[in-house]
C-alpha cells in the first residue's frame, strides 16, 4: 500500500457499482437505546500521558477504495491538522473487501472497519482482532427494489431472490431476515457481481442489499439507468436492531498501553471529525468530495452531502442518547447479534460481547477530543461557491 496519508488510490464509488469490488461499508440498530452498562475487558490497560513521539496508526477501509463519502470522520482529521496536534500520523488505506482482519492480526494494518459477520467469522477462524468502537451504533444496511414492488417490508422477502455482489454477503443479509422472523433458507440469493443493483432495477431480482451512503449515491446518479427504477427499505424505518461496522484492532494490543494510548488519540480525532461535520455539514462534505477526483466526476456536491450525511446520522446515534458517547458498543443489540449468527450456524461458537468488544477506550478518546476547536473552526469555514447552493436535507440529524 502507498505509504501516503490517504493511501492508494482505488475505484471511484460509482466504479464499484459498475465493475468494481463491494464490501460494503457494512455497518446495524436505531430503535430503542436504553441506559446499558459498558462493556470493559479486564486485560485493558489504561492510556498513559500524552506522549511526545508521533505515533503511526493505519487504518484499512472494508472496501476497495477510499473515494467515498464515508470516512469524512477520518479525511477531516487529517485535512484540518488535527491528527497533527494529536501527534497522530493517520495512514488511510483501501482494504480486501473482506475486512482485512487477518491482515491486521499479522501486523500489515493497524485498525479495521469490519462489518459483524466479517468479525465474528474472523474470530470464528481464531483471528486474534477485538472491537474498540462502534463506527455505526444503527442499521445501515438496506434493501433496494424495483420501484413498482408491492414488497414494503422485509418479511415480504419470503420466497423471494436476493441480488448480491457476492454470495459472501448472505452473512449480512441471514441476519436482518431472521430479525423479522424469514427463514433465510427460503430466499434465492443470486449472485451478479458489481452489477447486483442494475440487476434489481430490471427485474431480475426482488430485492438486492445496499446501504446508507450509497442509497443516497444510486439516487444521485444520473444517466445510469437506476434512480427512477428503485426504491428502498431502510433498515432503520424498519426497526432493524443489531450491531454494525465496527473499528477492530490486534487483541493483543489492548495490552500495551503505547498502542491503547496511541488508539485513544487516533479516535479523538475522529470524534472531531464528527463535530465538525455536525457544525458545518457542507464544510466537512466539502473537504471530503475535494480529495478525490474520481467521486468528483461521479457525483454532485448535493449528492456527496446527502451521502455523508445519511452515514454521519448513524455515526452520531449513540452520542445522541445520554449518557453514551460516541464509539458506544450497545451490549443489548451486540449480544441479540452473536446469539442469532451462533443460531443460524454462522459461527461454530457461541460468542458473548466479552468475547468480541469492548468499550474502554470510549470515554477517554471523547475526553480526549477538542470537539470546542472542532466545531469553531468548522463555522470558520468559507464553503465553496458549489456547497453553498447544496440543500441539507432533513431528516438526517448529526
Amino acid at each position: 500500500m502507498a505509504e501516503t496519508p490517504f493511501g492508494e488510490v482505488g475505484l471511484s464509488r460509482r466504479g464499484l457499482l459498475k465493475r468494481g469490488v463491494v464490501a460494503g461499508a457494512g455497518v446495524t440498530a436505531l430503535a430503542g437505546l436504553g441506559v446499558e452498562a459498558a462493556v470493559a475487558r479486564p486485560s485493558v490497560k489504561a492510556a498513559g500521558a500524552r506522549r511526545s513521539a508521533v505515533d503511526t496508526v493505519r487504518w484499512v477501509a472494508p472496501r476497495g477504495t477510499l473515494e467515498v463519502m464515508d470516512d469524512y470522520n477520518l479525511v477531516v482529521p487529517i485535512v484540518m491538522g488535527y491528527y497533527k496536534a494529536l501527534n497522530i500520523n493517520a495512514k488511510l488505506n483501501p482494504g480486501d473487501g473482506a475486512g482485512s482482519l487477518p491482515q491486521i492480526a499479522a501486523g500489515q494494518f493497524d485498525m479495521g472497519y469490519a462489518s459483524p459477520g466479517v468479525l465474528t467469522s474472523a474470530l470464528d477462524a481464531k483471528v486474534p482482532v477485538f472491537s474498540i468502537w462502534e463506527q455505526y451504533p444503527a442499521q445501515v444496511f438496506d434493501f433496494v427494489l424495483p420501484a413498482k414492488s408491492k414488497i414494503t417490508h422485509p418479511r415480504q422477502l419470503k420466497g423471494k431472490s436476493i441480488a448480491l455482489w457476492s454470495i459472501g454477503a448472505k452473512s449480512i443479509v441471514d441476519p436482518m431476515l431472521a430479525e423479522v422472523g424469514v427463514d433465510p433458507k427460503t430466499v434465492k440469493y443470486r449472485e451478479f457481481g458489481p452489477q447486483w443493483v442494475q440487476a434489481v432495477s430490471l427485474g431480475l431480482a426482488d430485492a438486492g442489499l445496499a446501504w446508507e451512503g450509497l442509497r443516497a449515491q444510486i439516487q444521485g446518479i444520473t444517466g445510469f439507468g437506476l434512480s427512477g427504477d428503485l426504491k428502498f427499505l431502510v433498515g432503520s424505518d424498519w426497526g432493524s436492531k443489531g450491531p454494525s461496522n465496527s473499528y477492530q484492532v490486534r487483541k493483543a494490543d489492548l495490552d500495551d498501553p503505547a498502542k491503547v494510548d496511541a488508539y485513544t488519540r487516533f479516535l479523538a480525532g475522529s470524534v472531531m471529525g464528527y463535530e465538525f461535520a455536525k457544525a458545518n455539514p457542507r464544510a466537512a462534505a466539502q473537504i471530503t468530495y475535494e480529495r478525490y477526483s474520481s467521486l468528483q466526476s461521479a457525483i454532485t456536491p448535493q449528492v456527496a452531502l446527502v451521502s455523508m450525511m445519511q452515514l454521519g446520522s448513524g455515526y452520531g446515534t449513540s452520542n445522541r442518547v445520554p449518557p453514551h458517547l460516541y464509539g458506544y458498543h450497545y451490549p443489548a443489540f451486540w449480544t441479540r447479534y452473536l446469539n442469532a449468527v451462533a443460531k443460524l450456524g454462522q459461527t461454530k461458537s457461541k460468542f458473548t460481547v466479552a468475547d468480541v468488544l469492548t468499550n474502554d477506550l470510549v470515554a477517554p478518546a471523547n475526553a480526549k477530543a477538542d470537539k470546542a476547536q472542532a466545531r469553531a473552526d468548522a463555522k470558520k469555514f468559507k464553503v465553496s461557491a458549489a456547497f453553498k447552493k447544496t440543500v441539507i436535507p432533513k431528516g438526517l440529524p448529526l
